[in-house]
């Protein structure tokens, strides 16, 4: 049986993925900055060759979207020299690296949904760098797949519980009317990887849920899935400090998964129902 290596394991996607990995794999190592600092060649390296994992999953990465504004180096070393180490040492063990990405790597001025091959013009340090780590991975690590998303949700810090949490402190909720995207459930998500990795050709895969709607119809459509009542404001993006460093428009085409005739995720709402009702199963037991 073959060996893995999630790099933030302890992030929304990585959850999903190392409970998914854990039955069918003969050994998952799981790893966060603790642990092995991506940042660091040797630590990648020396972890890599001690351990010889056939897959390296990379789900670490600096996210939040102002701190990365905040902190150029940093957000760099994380997102682009993260994934260049993690490249190299998957290069050297002969394993394939399948790196997590994302929709900010492009600039939102297009109308109609980006695919794999429009032209990346990110706007923001977070996209830029990890355009960066996109283009070492193509560069230096010969067996890939790069998955760019949109708008994850599951568990810990993002913008389903944020809108639930808001919601019971009965906190207004105020959501962009002209930010749009399509929000993608993490376990939906992580299944998909793991199937790109298993059995599809290298490359780079757009994986989003199917549809898509502005911030305030997600927000809407997560009040009224959770039977939640609260006052929620439109606004425009320039309002919204969430997403005032993000393109407005970032609907994701899956056109690579289409092409090569594997199945897309489910609709947004259909998958956001299916977490709901999760959660609230879980909440009320």
């Amino acid at each position: 049986m073959q060996k893995v290596w999630v790099c933030g394991a302890n992030g929304r996607v990585g959850q999903q993925i190392v409970k998914l990995l854990e039955p069918s794999y003969a050994e998952v190592f799981c790893t966060d900055k603790d642990s092995v600092d991506i940042t660091v060649p040797e630590a990648v390296s020396g972890f890599a060759e001690l351990n010889r994992p056939h897959y390296i999953i990379n789900c670490a990465g600096m996210t939040d979207v102002t701190a990365c504004e905040k902190n150029i180096e940093e957000a760099f070393k994380v997102n682009a020299l993260g994934a260049r180490n993690l490249s190299v040492a998957a290069r050297k063990i002969n394993a394939k690296l399948v790196q997590l990405s994302t929709d900010d790597v492009f600039d939102g001025e297009q109308q109609i949904p980006y695919n794999e091959f429009d032209v990346a013009r990110p706007q923001s340090i977070y996209g830029k760098s990890k355009l960066a780590g996109e283009n070492f991975v193509k560069e230096l690590s010969p067996k890939h797949i790069i998955v760019r998303s949109s708008w994850i949700y599951g568990t810990g810090d993002n913008y389903v519980n944020m809108i639930l949490k808001e919601a019971k402190e009965g906190t207004e909720i105020r959501a962009a009317v002209d930010q749009i995207a399509s929000p993608t459930s993490a376990l939906r998500l992580a299944e998909k990887m793991l199937e790109l990795m298993e059995h599809a050709p290298d490359g780079l895969y757009h994986v989003t849920g199917q549809g898509y709607c502005s911030r305030y119809e997600f927000a809407k459509e997560i009040l009224e899935l959770a039977g939640l009542k609260a006052k929620l404001t439109p606004v425009t993006g320039k309002q919204d400090e969430l997403t005032v460093m993000r393109p407005s428009y970032s609907v994701l085409d899956n056109l690579m998964l289409r092409m090569s005739e594997i199945e897309c995720l489910p609709d947004w709402k259909e998958s956001l129902k299916e977490y709901i009702q999760i959660r609230m199963q879980k909440e009320n037991n």
